[in-house]
């Protein structure tokens, strides 16, 4: 794939592999696997919950920027929403009229970022990035006021095709600059660092990209309460190493209520590496119970 600023976004397609039927027979939903920062499309982990999806829905993994062998270089969740929308995108034009988008840990971040910034309006059902805004001359990055702000009369299709329909974002941060756990602290030694960068790139494979943030993203908690009514669920476990409860908890309560579900699974790590078939099918299964109305996409 090509996300919309030229970055290239290597991917993946796990065909729908349930035994279960849908609805007027349309095409069933796809849920699209937004990774963690140094994961990618080939990872054990995220091949693992690939393969659970798929027994709900059409998969599409990938390698968010500057992971794996994607192009460019990482943002650690600013231009990464890009790359999602640009998965979002590929399953609608598979025949997924449902799109699901499930995050973990940046990923999860971006899942809920991508929602409100990209999420249903007014412009047949959605409002986004708009066709005429113009990419910033130094970062190649379409201004994020201007999608945040778009007139809905400047919607393009390929924007409205990158809508989710539903979000679950699993080990998500709920704020940026957070440095109150120890495996904190070391990733913004990584992300931060001339030598922290170059142990990512030759020792996990992620390439970051060496400027700060300018202007600062919107924070997935001042996105959260956009994301409504698209439905959010967020999960979180209580031996999470690097994001205290506090985070998920801040979350759902600057969610709107009635579209939102916080689950605090007991016993439960750090994102894909830790969820195991048991959280990854009890998602799965949340996922499929989202589409009791009709769809947003094609049929």
């Amino acid at each position: 794939m090509r996300a919309s600023d030229g970055v290239r976004i290597e991917a993946a397609y796990d065909p729908y592999e349930g035994a279960g039927s849908y609805e007027g027979g349309a095409a069933p939903c796809a849920i699209v696997l937004a990774h963690g920062f140094t994961g990618s499309v080939d990872r054990p982990a995220v091949r693992r919950a690939a393969r659970v999806f798929a027994q709900y829905g059409g998969v599409v993994s990938f390698s968010f920027r500057g992971h794996g062998s994607s192009g460019g270089h990482s943002t650690v969740g600013d231009r990464e929403v890009l790359d999602l929308a640009a998965a979002v995108a590929w399953a609608r034009s598979l025949g997924h009229g449902r799109v699901a988008t499930v995050g973990f840990s940046m990923g999860g971040s971006v899942v809920v970022r991508h929602g409100a910034l990209y999420r249903a309006g007014a412009h047949e059902g959605r409002t986004g990035a708009p066709s005429s805004a113009s990419p910033d001359p130094v970062t190649d990055a379409v201004p994020e006021d201007a999608v945040r702000d778009a007139a809905p009369e400047a919607v393009s299709d390929a924007v409205s095709d990158a809508v989710s329909d539903a979000v679950v974002a699993v080990s998500a941060p709920a704020r940026w600059y957070y440095r109150g756990t120890a495996p904190m602290r070391r990733l913004h030694w990584v992300i931060q660092r001339p030598v922290g960068r170059l142990v990512s790139r030759y020792g996990l494979r992620t390439r970051v990209h060496p400027r700060d943030w300018d202007p600062v993203p919107l924070s997935p908690v001042a996105a959260a309460p956009l994301l409504a009514p698209t439905p959010l669920l967020v999960v979180h476990g209580d031996r999470d190493p690097y994001f205290p409860v506090d985070h998920p908890h801040s979350l759902a309560a600057a969610a709107e209520p009635h579209s939102t579900e916080l689950w605090l699974v007991e016993g439960f790590g750090h994102a894909e590496n830790a969820a195991g078939a048991e959280l990854l099918h009890r998602i799965g299964s949340w996922v499929a119970a989202r589409w009791s109305g009709p769809a947003h996409g094609p049929a």
